[in-house]
């Protein structure tokens, strides 16, 4: 997975924290230490995606297009890293002793049957998490954390 997952997801759980208020790359990028130009394209793959939603210019930003409840983690691993299963069969049993050219084996292949129903599972898992969960948990374990991320933002030097 790419590392700009983490980065978007991140972003995407301190936006949460602002409803209403511009964010931009640069800021997004000092809160962790991050390069701004490779979060920038991160971002830029989220409003690409209707995650986000941004002005450009000076008073320009980031913010979030939806409802942080109608965000899941999923939505964001699609934006970032793309829709593609992680697991490609290239049906190499059609190559080995026995195989029956006619087999479809993406479908027959034991182990192609075992990475996708993995593939199903972690899909699932992720799409049943949203932004607002996980900020909810970060909440419950650091009750201060959206207080002390719009008094970072707002101390950020432009």
């Amino acid at each position: 997975m790419n590392e700009g997952v983490e980065w978007a997801v991140h972003s995407c759980v301190n936006l949460s924290w602002m409803p209403g208020r511009l964010v931009t790359a640069k800021h997004l990028a000092a809160f962790y230490d991050l390069p701004t130009a490779y979060l920038n394209k991160q971002l830029q793959a989220l409003t690409r995606a209707g995650i986000l939603t941004s002005i450009s210019g000076p008073k320009g930003g980031f913010q979030l297009a939806r409802d942080p409840r109608n965000i899941t983690l999923l939505d964001i691993v699609v934006a970032i890293d793309g829709a593609d299963e992680a697991f490609r069969c290239l049906q190499i049993l059609k190559a080995g002793p026995g195989a029956d050219p006619k087999t479809d084996y993406t479908k027959a292949c034991l182990v192609s049957q075992a990475m996708r129903t993995a593939e199903l599972a972690y899909r699932r898992e992720l799409a049943g998490q949203t932004i607002a969960d996980l900020a909810d948990r970060v909440v419950s374990q650091t009750p201060d954390a959206p207080e002390n991320t719009r008094t970072r933002f707002t101390n950020l030097k432009s």
